[in-house]
């Protein structure tokens, strides 16, 4: 039994300034520990499972004299009962940081599940706009509630306002609320079944997104206007033009010619490699350039401390609303991606190429599964047959031109 220690007065306990641990006597082991900073707590000196501790009581004066005999003799008390009040006071403040931690917010799970992923995505501008829906849509009415009490009511709260006014937007938000929701199951921070669910779930509440959209598509230019179109594009002067012109003549998206690089290029043997973080599937594209599409980039300058092939004024890649203020000045109401409806329709409808080398130019996935798991290679010399027959098709001056079949014998 440990010896007691003259009982102080809470005036003489008052008194105590000297750096070390004192003995305040009323319980034994309880001391009055002065830091050399002057600080003052209490700490209660203690023998647990043979084991000499120091177990803390709070500072001094906030947890007054009296107090603090208490809290000794209550803990003296659990340890003659065999307990460890030291392990017991850790174990509750363990399972007070792990309820703390398991109680997160929606936003702050969407916030977890970007950043986990984003790195896997394809551009920073798809993270930004998931971060944009979830942040206009989500978060003034989820963000702040707890993950695991997110339920059915509160995602119809979220969704029915837009499902019909915006009813591309609100698709896209419920996939992400959806893949936030799964993320946080896994994670262990909600449980039970997701409540953004679409197939025997939602759909049974909204309707689906075909009932209340019409599917609009991109405005394309008809083939048979091609050419007076592309001879008053080429006498437009500047950068955009050009990107235009480009794109057009190898039938690719807008971000893969806007994005495009010197180093992609090899114009000697007329091929352009576009790598596949820049590709929509995600998958490298051989473009078979004709002389005409090698002709543009020849003519274009090069810039200092840039490899962008197609820079604004910055050395920068060009908006992505460039080409589309081109159209608006040339005062045609078509967009730059309607150009590959124009190359698809009159690949499909005046030459005889086959159905796979027209979707591999479009660098398109097939659909059919089996035929594509057979279809291996990218039919490379095909295509620049085909792209060298389209350039010739671009050149056409007039559109009151006949519109002649081109290349009938090859498909093969």
């Amino acid at each position: 039994m440990p010896k007691k220690a003259k009982e102080l007065s809470a005036l003489e306990v008052q008194r105590i300034k000297a750096p070390g641990l004192n003995a305040v006597g009323g319980v034994a082991g309880l001391h009055l520990q002065v830091l050399p900073s002057g600080a003052r707590s209490w700490v209660l000196r203690v023998v647990v499972g043979g084991k000499r501790r120091d177990m803390g009581l709070g500072g001094f004066p906030d947890v007054p004299l009296a107090a603090a005999r208490e809290k000794a003799r209550a803990a003296r008390e659990s340890i003659a009962n065999g307990i460890d009040p030291i392990a017991e006071r850790q174990a509750k403040q363990s399972a007070l940081m792990a309820q703390r931690a398991s109680v997160l917010t929606f936003s702050e799970c969407a916030a977890q599940y970007i950043a986990a992923h984003e790195s896997g995505w394809k551009n920073a501008k798809h993270a930004g706009q998931w971060r944009t829906t979830l942040d206009t849509y989500a978060a003034p009415i989820i963000g702040s509630l707890g993950v695991r009490d997110v339920a059915l009511p509160h995602v119809l709260q979220v969704l029915e306002p837009i499902w019909k006014a915006k009813p591309e937007t609100a698709t896209r938000l419920r996939g992400r609320i959806e893949s936030v929701l799964d993320w946080a199951t896994v994670r262990g921070y909600r449980e039970g079944q997701n409540p953004a669910r679409w197939k025997g779930h939602l759909d049974k509440l909204l309707p689906a997104r075909s009932k209340v959209a019409t599917v609009k598509h991109h405005e394309a230019l008809p083939y048979a206007e091609l050419g007076d179109f592309m001879a008053a594009l080429r006498a437009q002067q500047g950068i955009g033009p050009r990107a235009l012109e480009f794109a057009i003549m190898t039938a690719a998206r807008s971000g893969e010619v806007r994005g495009a690089q010197w180093s992609e290029f090899d114009l000697k043997a007329g091929v352009w490699t576009i790598p596949a973080d820049r590709m929509k599937a995600g998958k490298e594209h051989r473009v078979p350039l004709s002389s005409a599409a090698v002709a543009i980039l020849d003519s274009l300058p090069r810039f200092a401390g840039s490899l962008v092939v197609f820079p604004n004024t910055k050395g920068e890649v060009l908006s992505d609303m460039t080409l589309t203020a081109v159209l608006r000045r040339m005062g045609r109401p078509v967009t730059a991606h309607g150009f590959r409806s124009t190359f698809r329709d009159w690949a499909g409808e005046t030459t005889a190429y086959a159905r796979e080398v027209i979707e591999h130019a479009l660098a398109h996935q097939l659909k059919d599964k089996a035929e594509a798991a057979y279809q291996r290679g990218d039919l490379f010399e095909k295509r620049r047959r085909l792209m060298d027959d389209w350039a010739r098709f671009c050149a056409t001056a007039s559109a009151s031109s006949e519109v002649i079949a081109i290349r009938s014998n090859a498909a093969a």
